[in-house]
Order: C-alpha cells, then structure tokens, then sequence
C-alpha cells in the first residue's frame, strides 16, 4: 500500500505538470475518454489528462499539487513502518492549506479561473454574496494566521525580535561602509572629514548642545550628541534538554490526557454517609458538671492525704474517658504520685485508672478517669468529619476520637504497618471493620486491594460481595476471603512474589516507591509493552494471627517478616491482629516491623509491655477503649463504632455497581510439594519453549516473571514454560520466592542440549 501510494503520489505530479502545458489540447479529448485510439498529450495521456481536470480545473488550481505531496508522506509512513499518529494532523493541516490556496487565488486572480479551481473561484464568489471583499480579504488573513501559529510558531514576539535583530544589522553594515567615527585613544576621538584633516577632540568636552568646533581647515565638525543605547536586552531561556521518550510522553498525554486506572469503573459512586447508623449521638458528649467537681475533690483529697499539694487542676472530657491534667506544688516528685494510681482508683470507685507521669510536652501530669456514661463513638461521626474528608493522605484510616474529642486520622502508607491486639471482645474485629470502612468510603476499586484472612471464617464474610470491586486473590482460588491456612501460606507466598516483580517494575522505571512509580505511569512515561501497568495499593488483613502461628509457624513467619521489612516502597502493607499477645505468637521480627501498634483492653502487664513496650493496655475499660502507639507517644482512643449490618449495607451498595470480571489476582505460587515430578513431552511443549529458554539462558535467571516481561506472556502460561524448562533440565527445582538456578551456562550448551533432545 505504501509503494502504491508512492507510484501515485509520482503520477498525480507529473500529471499536474503536464496539464498546465496541454489542458487546451486535451479540453475536447475528455468528451472520447472510452475511445482508445483517441490519445492526449498529456504525459499520462487519457488518465493524466483527466485526473489533472479533475482535480486542477473542477477542484483547488495550483493548490491541487499539495495532493501529491500528502500521498508521498502517507506512502512512506506505511512503506517505513513509521507510527501514525501523527498522520491525520498532516492531511488536515493539508487540506486546510488546500483549501486556502485556493479560496486566495481565486480572490487576487479572478481574470485566470484556473489558478484557483472551479472550488476556489465557486467559494470566493459565495463568500463575496454575503461578505464582500473586504471581508473575504480578512477572512484569508484571519486563517493564515492560525496557519502560521499553529504550524511555524509564528508569534508577535517573533517578529519584534527579527526586526530588531534587522535593524542591529544594518547598523552594524553602515558602520562598515562608512568608516567616519573610528577611536583614536582611550580619552580622545577622531574625526575625518572630506579635505583629510585629521582633528583630535578631548571626549571629556562632550556635553549638550556644544558648539561647532572650528578646525584648522576651516571646517565646522559637530560632535554628535551623547546618547542612550536604545537596546532591548532579550534574555533568553535555557530549557533543559529532553529525552525522546519523556518527550513522546508529554505528546502523548497532550493528545490523550494522563492515564486515568479509574477509568473502566468510571461510573462507580462512593458509599454514601447514609449507610451509616449515628448510633443515638446527638450534638456531642453530655458534660456531668457534678461528676466532674465530685472526681475533682475526691483526686484532691486523696493526694492531700499523701501530703501532696495541688497547684492547679483541669478537666478534658472524653467520649469514654476524662483526663484531669494537674499541676503538683513545687518540691512534689513525679514518682511519688505514680506510685499513687491504686489509690486514686480506690478512691474513686472507678475501674481503669491511668495515670500519665508526665504529659508528654506538656509540664502536668495526667490521670485519666472513665466516665460513668460513655458516649458511643459512630463510624458516621468520624467519617463525615472534615479532619477525614478533607485528608491529603494515601491511605487514610478514621480510627475513632480522642480524650479531646478530635477525630484521629492516621496514613497507612507512613505506618507502614500495624499490629493490632487485645483480648476477646474488646473490640478487635471492630477496628479492623473500622480500618477498612474508612478505606471503601476513600479509595476507589482501581486504587486498592485487600486480601482477607479470616481463621474464625466469620468476621470478614461480608466482604464477599465486594470480591471483584476490592478484593485480591490466588488465581485458583473459588472464595477471595481466605479462610484455609495452607492457602494463607501460598497468598503469603504468592505476595512476596508481587513483591519482586514490582520491585523489578521500579527498578526498570528509575523511581523509589509506588508513589512515583504511579506518577510516571500516570504521565505516560512507562511503556505498558514493557510490562509496566498501574500498581494498586494492596493491604494484607489477618483477622487472628494466633491461630496461623499455631499451625504453620515458620512457614508463616518467615514470608511475613519478609513482606514486613520490604513491601512499604511498593505498596503492600498488613494489618495483623491477635487475641493472645504473647511473645511466641508476637516474636522480635514481628515487633520489630511493625512500628504502628494499636492494643484494647488486655488481662495482664506483660501482655501491654508486649504489645505496645509499656504499661497501660490492662488499665484499659474495654469497648473500643484503645491505645495507639507510633514510636514513643501512647494516645488514648475511642474506636469508632460499626456495626455487621452497616458493614453489610456498605458491601450491597459496592457489590451492585458494575465490577470487574474477577477479582485482581495474585501472581501464581507453586508450592514444594507441587513441584514439576513428571516429564514432559517435547510434542507438548509450548510455541515459546525456545525463545524462553535463549530468554533464561542468556539472562542466566530463572523466573516466570522474567519470561513474562521479555515475551509478553500471561503469568499462567510463563509458570508452564517453567515447568516445562525444569523437566528438560534447563533451571532447577522451585526454590521459594527466589529465581530458579539456571543449569545452562550459555547458548552453545543450549543448543547442543536441544539437538540431543531431537535425536
């Protein structure tokens, strides 16, 4: 197609040519076009003569030989192999010059119809019925303006710089030419004049309006009159040099836009505030002024007992909790009023007394009392709040309120982890119920993904239904809510897996985390060819922890502690929670990454220091009553309230809208005890065996990913060749997360291996 529309674009021209020379001769040919012995002279004869009539005196005249042109252009592009992209933008901007060519020659030569075409004089002719040609005339300069901006950058600023630079030229020409001022010395000038007499005149004389020198040869010389240099200083910008393909990205998002990941569920709608139940709250927390002054006097005596005086006292009312901040008289030790909680409490009547020695950054000391009626903190509350709302975060999670009553509003993304314990009934299921609400009312289905793991295989059922919206699993798997702990295992596994490819997507896109990483793919700068694709964040949800280091130990562990230390730069982040803090269950490696720690109400001392290194989680009453730690300070929350039926509600309204057609899956894990035993035929063996094999071989790495990314294959069909390259003695067995151990060591041995196989 290309070569034809060379030939053509070559036939089209010399047609052209030819017409203008012979139309009159041909004129009375075209009536016997189907007689065959009639001849034309033009240089294409019959087809010349009657292409060229068509075009040139039926169409645009002249303008008509920019047809041959475009036909070249289009030629080459298809006969090079050139992308086309840019194509239709050249037959536009062609026809558009067609078409003004002709429409102006038919207005400036109206006595030689055939300049301009039948088209162009029809169009001028029109365009003067209702404009005249004064009209006519601006409408021609008004396009061949937009002609010039668009195509040549033609700008005013353009043309001021040519003319000046014009004019700096023929000053500089004149100078030349006229060698009548020339410098003499550094304070003096010389002046020649037309009888040769050379007059020296001191510069420092040069004032306004000086008189007329009067040389020795009779001669009057004016001296020119200083001035300023009238000279515009341009400065001009330097821009950095791009590289090709950051600039084929800007072209690229210029025409299409930046890459939207929500754009195939571009219609889903966020859960609305309504699915949500207030749970009774009215305005806020009712103050108990009696509570209040009766708590104060009771703190004040008991301490008065002690000998310990008071200087100052104040009260924050809490949802759950008040904390009486203090200030001790001068000469009163901090631990002489810590070693007084028991006390307080006794005196007080009340359960969960904490006290706070000192405030940190502030110079009181606190102890926080329970209030009689608690105030039910409402998942709607905190959701609907402006702290929420109006969070700049990448991940932002609503855990409840605070002592002060503001909502506390936390980044999973800067956690990056969290480890969440307490004992049964105190609230666990409801925070990681919490945790994920706050997410579904955020984030859109493009954006993030969880996998579940539910031991109990009651907590996190609801979530089904929002399988292809938000949730993530293994490729073989029926239910995305894992519940089976050999499955737990390979999800474990499959991760770390995840884990290494997009880490090898990051290395080959030069950035350090997903953030970029999803700012250049979003630019156009990361080639989807290459293997590069939109990287959603992905959150590891373990409802009871306990129960899988039980069965499975190690084998859990180990890949935990990995996806711990490594997956918060490519967006994996757990959430792991556990009814038995104890320190077989929550081990040194757990700890140790997991720096966001969040503990209800525990039984014992040692279970808090567990959990969070320090005293505080037994005091605790229970009920979302919680801790939050991130580093060294310890705040006392409220955790908000969500109930199974509002979570059901929220998973119907997602679980309605158009989904995906599966949930995102995983990539595939092959477990040990599953490896490749059996031997494969050589007639069964994939079309892309070959090509894989010189891929591993030449990589001297063994891993589906790799195959997948060189060969652009689908990661199923890339864990076969691998199986398939193992039975031929090609890599070796299943080793973990690792790449498999390339048995070949180069492309020679390859080839006789293969050769020997066919014999």
């Amino acid at each position: 197609m290309g070569s034809l529309l060379i030939v053509l674009s070559i036939a089209l021209f010399f047609s052209f040519m030819s017409y203008y020379f012979t139309w009159q001769e041909d004129q009375s040919m075209l009536s016997q076009f189907k007689d065959r012995n009639a001849q034309a002279s033009n240089l294409l004869n019959k087809f010349g003569a009657g292409v060229s009539h068509f075009f040139m005196y039926k169409g645009f005249g002249l303008a008509s030989f920019a047809f041959p042109l475009l036909l070249a252009v289009t030629g080459l592009y298809l006969f090079l192999g050139l992308d086309k992209k840019g194509l239709i933008g050249k037959w536009i901007w062609g026809l558009t010059g067609i078409i003004w060519v002709s429409v102006a020659l038919g207005f400036f030569a109206v006595e030689q119809p055939l300049l301009g075409g039948l088209i162009g004089y029809e169009m001028n002719d029109f365009l003067q019925d209702y404009t005249g040609k004064i009209g006519v005339f601006l409408l021609l300069i008004f396009v061949l303006i937009v002609i010039l901006v668009q195509l040549f950058n033609f700008t005013p600023e353009g043309i001021a710089s040519f003319f000046r630079s014009q004019k700096q030229n023929i000053k500089s020409d004149f100078k030349k030419t006229n060698p009548k001022v020339s410098v003499a010395g550094e304070n003096s000038i010389e002046l020649s004049t037309d009888a040769d007499v050379p007059v020296v005149v001191d510069t420092y004389t040069h004032k306004k309006d000086i008189p007329p020198l009067q040389t020795e040869a009779g001669l009057d010389v004016n001296l020119p009159q200083e001035e300023e240099m009238d000279i515009d200083l341009k400065v001009e910008k330097v821009t950095e040099e791009k590289e090709e393909k950051d600039i084929k990205a800007e072209k690229l998002v210029q025409d299409f836009g930046e890459f939207d990941p929500k754009l195939e569920l571009g219609n889903y709608k966020f859960p609305p505030l309504d699915l949500l139940d207030p749970h009774g709250a009215s305005g806020g927390i009712t103050i108990n002024q009696e509570e209040l002054e009766e708590n104060k006097n009771k703190i004040v005596s008991t301490l008065k007992n002690y000998k310990i005086g008071i200087a100052q006292i104040k009260a924050t009312i809490g949802p759950t909790v008040t904390l009486y901040e203090i200030v001790p008289e001068a000469g009163i030790r901090i631990s002489k009023i810590k070693n007084l909680e028991d006390d307080i409490a006794l005196s007080l009547a009340a359960l969960g007394i904490r006290i706070i020695a000192p405030i940190p950054g502030k110079g009181t000391i606190g102890i926080e009392v329970p209030n009689k009626n608690a105030t039910i903190v409402s998942m709607r509350s905190v959701i609907a709040s402006n702290k929420f709302q109006k969070a700049e975060m990448e991940l932002p999670i609503a855990f409840g309120k605070t002592i002060s009553n503001e909502t506390f509003v936390v980044d999973l993304a800067k956690m990056p982890h969290m480890l969440m314990a307490g004992a049964t009934g105190q609230g666990k299921s409801v925070g990681l119920n919490a945790v994920i609400t706050s997410l579904l009312y955020k984030k859109h289905p493009a954006e993030v993904k969880f996998i579940l793991v539910d031991p109990k295989k009651v907590e996190l059922t609801l979530y089904n239904k929002i399988e292809r919206h938000f949730l993530a699993k293994l490729p073989d798997s029926e239910d995305a809510i894992i519940t089976d702990n050999t499955k737990v295992i390979h999800t474990l596994n499959s991760l770390c897996i995840e884990m290494d490819n997009r880490y090898e997507l990051l290395k080959l896109a030069m950035v350090r985390n997903i953030k970029e990483y999803n700012v250049k793919f979003k630019a156009r700068k990361l080639n989807p060819n290459d293997g590069h694709k939109f990287l959603p964040y992905i959150i590891l949800v373990i409802d009871e922890f306990a129960d899988l280091i039980m069965t499975a130990g190690k084998e859990v562990e180990t890949p935990i502690a990995r996806l711990a230390q490594l997956a918060r730069a490519i967006g994996i982040h757990l959430i792991i929670a556990t009814q038995r803090p104890s320190v077989n269950v929550i081990t040194g490696i757990i700890k140790a990454n997991f720096p966001a720690r969040i503990a209800f109400r525990v039984t014992s001392k040692i279970d808090s220091r567990t959990i969070l290194d320090a005293q505080g989680a037994d005091q605790l009453i229970g009920r979302g009553d919680m801790l939050y730690t991130q580093g060294n300070d310890v705040t006392r929350l409220q955790c908000a309230f969500v109930d199974t039926p509002e979570v059901a509600k929220i998973t119907e309204y997602i679980g309605s809208q158009r989904a995906y057609p599966d949930a995102h899956l995983l990539p595939e894990y092959v477990g040990e005890d599953s490896g490749t035993g059996i031997d494969y035929d050589i007639a069964d063996r994939d079309a892309m065996f070959r090509d894989a094999a010189e891929v591993i071989v030449t990589a001297q790495q063994g891993s589906a990913s790799l195959i997948q990314r060189k060969l652009k294959l689908g990661y199923n069909r890339a864990g076969r060749i691998i199986d398939q390259l193992e039975a031929a003695g090609i890599v070796g067995p299943f080793e973990g997360s690792k790449a498999r151990q390339v048995l070949v060591p180069d492309m020679y041995a390859l080839e006789q291996l293969l050769q020997n196989e066919t014999k």
